[in-house]
């Protein structure tokens, strides 16, 4: 059972990812926490997010934005050493549940029309956040796509900026995660067995890129986050 589990959860996610650039963090980690230990939900998901990245970097490379993405990284670069911390010093479902009610405010707020004006110091501390939420939970997708949602950035931007952002935040979480926590076989063992779905995930969500308007783009990004806020804070009780 657990392994039908893990099947459909790294496909649907892997689709997601591909198709809207966030997806895989936000709905695979936390599932991923209910089967895995939180060290090795944490990288499986990092090592195939970085996948992901990687595949679809060429092709999504023209509509970087490269001076939001510079200043992600500067951010990101001081918020990666202080989420290990926590990831160390924390309880992870405090953690958890702390997030959670994070990400419902915020979405909540976006469903309001509350609306974010992009500057360059806020680009920096919304890559800080994502950085502590990379290392501490493998999770950096909520604040840039509250973000990006915020300041209606057009979902071609979001999605390119997004993942070659990745490239760099999984590549160092993957670093700091395995010289401060460690690493074991089922996590790499796991990831192997995954890439096949991503795979296919990938294709899949290519074409579902292709069909999605704007509009929808907003509103299924407001029931994923809604989604992933309320089942985090099921899971932190």
């Amino acid at each position: 059972m657990e392994i039908f589990i893990v099947i459909v959860i790294i496909l649907i996610a892997s689709i997601l990812q591909t198709s809207t650039g966030f997806g895989f963090s936000i709905l695979a980690t936390p599932f991923l926490l209910f089967i895995f230990e939180p060290m090795e939900a944490i990288q499986i998901n990092i090592i195939l997010s970085l996948v992901i990245s990687f595949a679809l970097i060429n092709k999504i490379k023209k509509d970087i934005d490269y001076g939001i993405l510079r200043r992600f990284v500067i951010g990101s670069a001081l918020g990666l050493p202080i989420g290990i911390i926590i990831f160390l010093a924390l309880d992870l479902k405090n953690l958890i549940f702390g997030i959670s009610l994070v990400i419902l405010v915020l979405t909540i707020l976006l469903i309001l029309k509350y609306r974010i004006a992009q500057t360059n110091s806020k680009d920096i501390v919304i890559g800080g956040l994502s950085g502590v939420l990379t290392s501490s939970i493998g999770m950096p997708g909520p604040p840039l796509l509250l973000y990006f949602s915020g300041t209606d950035t057009k979902k071609e931007k979001l999605r390119s900026t997004t993942l070659a952002f990745y490239l760099f935040i999984y590549s160092m979480s993957l670093v700091i995660q395995v010289i401060f926590v460690g690493t074991n076989r089922t996590i790499w063992m796991t990831s192997g067995f995954a890439l096949p779905l991503v795979l296919l995930g990938l294709y899949l969500g290519q074409v579902l890129f292709k069909k999605i308007n704007q509009r929808f783009f907003r509103i299924f990004t407001y029931i994923i986050l809604l989604f992933t806020g309320i089942y985090l804070l099921a899971e932190s009780w």
